[in-house]
């Protein structure tokens, strides 16, 4: 591998060697053909949703799928109804829920709003979460193929890998959020071209746009794509110090060019995050910070894949699955790197950056197969009330290893291609050729082999990584009463419909569907967001009134209790809070215990088309 540098090197082109010649393939047959098999990966890895879309949901994330079903919805409804994306009264009516302080994915809703008025939000769904995963590893393979590696081959796995990881594909059971990195590569391309001379204006320009719009997809990426970039910048400083000098203040002068525009651009939304209506400050008793990877964790195959068995989860999967790259895959990363550290500045570079993310998701504590050692991690020197820190789940930065290991791929991979034969002896002008000595023979067969080997090992150690469809489970179907628009005559504008029961971030999974298949037509109360507490602390879902505590207290014994009139009148004020006009029971596994307790609480129901129906306009009023 190559590690010579050009006098007008920048970051980019030092971390890199930058192809000089052409693969085997014309360019464009082989990026159809790596943009063709990504497409087909993204739609099996959502393959079981599509046979029953409108009644399957992620088996692992029923909960976190529904939101983003109704976030959806949200985006299609804040369109064309002209209103503010950024806050919504549709869920907790009649409060309201911050989308900018919520993973609200804005960028991605309110462009297929149009789409998601077509087919709806939960085709919308599918479409966009194999389309995102398949987007990720067609510009990961761009900028590998453009702008680090020859071989398209090589660009084509590495960008496979980045696209399709394991950690990747774990959260697309239910958080499309996650999969949603099709413009981190780019991002990262344009930080580290922001010392190229000449172009610091253009190049913070690009930036500055790239970084905007990635706030409203996901934060938490961007912010993990910034420390890995500044772990990456300054590790090429260190390596190449000169260089490093020489481009400093193109570098500055970019970099201030593009925070400024992406500040301008988002301060409004930025502000209104942290300080709008809804707002909170970290999370209630800091429970994401205790989150690390297990060490064992990167050694055992994820339960998605071909290797993958569900019953780890049981020990490891207590959080989430961000590395579980096998011992085949960490194997050849770490002989790989071995090999590649000494020639290569870029091989160099990745090592850095995944021994100081691999160290930092480890957590407070060290756990090991799923219990927690005594031995201290790196987070427990780290406080949990500093900025952003307090949001910060540890094991997460494992995805930034995983996003070393994709480059660490293409690059190996690039080696291989580039094995050529033994060097010939030197000889003087004019004199036939030195034969080769018996002693060059094993030489020779080595690198006969080594591109063969090499390929085959890189192969076998990602096979068992193959993503298997997501597992996923049935839910029941909206009533008809809903999707047949039968509400409509009992909720006039300003008022909302109640389901039961109450939508939350543990019941109502159902309920919370139908607003979002009536496209947010009617507000409902409760929900699944992060919202403040009486401290300003956020805390999941809605504070429960005595009413929904009453429901939800029902379905845990799976028994009517006696109501006391003193509850009557309560449930009449929490309806007078909600501004219901109608609360509805439809089909529910407690059915008949929860037809009991309304009953009990608001009189005799009526039975419209397959739903129980309390019209208490004239109890609210």
């Amino acid at each position: 591998m190559v590690d010579s540098v050009p006098q007008t090197s920048t970051p980019a082109s030092a971390a890199a060697e930058v192809p000089t010649r052409r693969s085997r393939w014309r360019p464009a047959r082989a990026d159809v053909l790596a943009i063709g098999v990504y497409l087909a990966l993204g739609v099996l890895v959502c393959l079981n949703h599509w046979g029953d879309i409108p009644n399957r949901v992620s088996a692992h994330l029923p909960t976190d799928h529904s939101w983003f079903e109704w976030l959806f919805a949200h985006g299609a409804y804040s369109v064309f109804h002209l209103e503010n994306p950024l806050f919504t009264t549709r869920q907790n009516a009649p409060v309201g829920v911050n989308m900018m302080a919520n993973t609200s994915l804005l960028g991605v809703t309110l462009p297929l709003a149009p789409l998601t008025a077509l087919v709806g939000p939960q085709v919308t769904y599918v479409l966009y979460l194999g389309g995102a995963l398949a987007a990720t590893a067609g510009t990961s393979y761009w900028v590998l193929s453009r702008h680090l590696v020859r071989s398209r081959a090589g660009a084509f796995v590495g960008g496979a890998f980045l696209g399709f990881a394991p950690g990747v594909v774990h959260h697309a059971n239910g958080q499309p959020n996650f999969v949603s990195n099709f413009l981190l590569p780019l991002i990262v391309l344009r930080v580290l071209r922001l010392g190229e001379p000449g172009r610091w204006r253009r190049n913070g320009i690009l930036l500055g746009l790239l970084v905007a719009y990635q706030i409203f997809i996901n934060e938490e990426m961007l912010l993990l794509t910034a420390l890995a970039c500044l772990v990456v910048v300054a590790t090429y400083a260190v390596l190449r110090p000169r260089a490093a000098w020489r481009q400093a203040g193109t570098f500055a002068a970019a970099l201030g060019t593009g925070g400024g525009l992406a500040l301008l651009l988002t301060a409004y939304p930025i502000w209104f995050q942290f300080n709008g209506p809804q707002s909170y400050r970290g999370l209630q008793g800091g429970i994401f910070h205790s989150w690390g990877e297990d060490l064992k964790a990167y050694v055992t195959f994820p339960r998605d894949t071909l290797a993958g068995d569900p019953a780890v989860e049981q020990t490891l999967g207590l959080t989430e699955q961000n590395s579980w790259f096998g011992w085949p895959l960490v194997i050849l990363a770490v002989l790989a790197l071995l090999l590649l550290v000494r020639r290569s500045l870029v091989a160099r570079i990745l090592a850095v950056l995944t021994v100081v993310f691999t160290v930092a998701s480890l957590g407070p504590t060290i756990r090991f197969d799923g219990a927690e050692t005594d031995t201290d991690g790196p987070w427990s020197y780290v406080s949990e009330e500093l900025p952003l820190v307090e949001m910060m789940m540890p094991t997460r930065l494992s995805l930034v290893v995983a996003a070393a290991i994709g480059v660490l791929l293409a690059v190996a991979w690039d080696a291989v291609s580039r094995t050529g034969r033994p060097p010939v002896p030197a000889q003087r002008s004019g004199q036939p050729p030195v034969p080769m000595r018996r002693s060059g023979r094993p030489l020779r067969f080595l690198l006969r082999w080594r591109r063969p080997v090499g390929y085959a090992a890189i192969t076998l150690a990602l096979l068992p990584l193959i993503p298997r469809p997501l597992p996923v489970e049935s839910v029941a179907p909206p009533p008809h009463f809903i999707t047949a628009e039968g509400w409509r005559p009992y909720v006039p504008e300003g008022r909302t419909l109640v389901p039961v029961p109450i939508p939350s971030n543990v019941h109502g999974l159902s309920t919370l569907r139908w607003s979002a298949l009536a496209q947010h037509a009617f507000p409902v109360p409760g929900g699944y967001f992060i919202g403040p507490n009486e401290q300003g602390e956020g805390i999941f879902g809605a504070a429960n009134r005595p009413t929904t505590r009453l429901i939800y207290s029902t379905m845990g014994k799976n028994a009517a209790p006696d109501i006391t009139d003193v509850e009557r009148r309560q449930a009449v004020e929490d309806l007078r809070y909600w501004q219901a006009s109608v609360v509805v029971l439809g089909a529910h596994p407690q059915e008949a215990v929860l037809r009991d307790l309304m009953t009990s609480l608001l009189g005799t129901p009526q039975r419209v088309d397959d739903v129980w129906l309390w019209d208490v306009r004239s109890l609210v009023d």
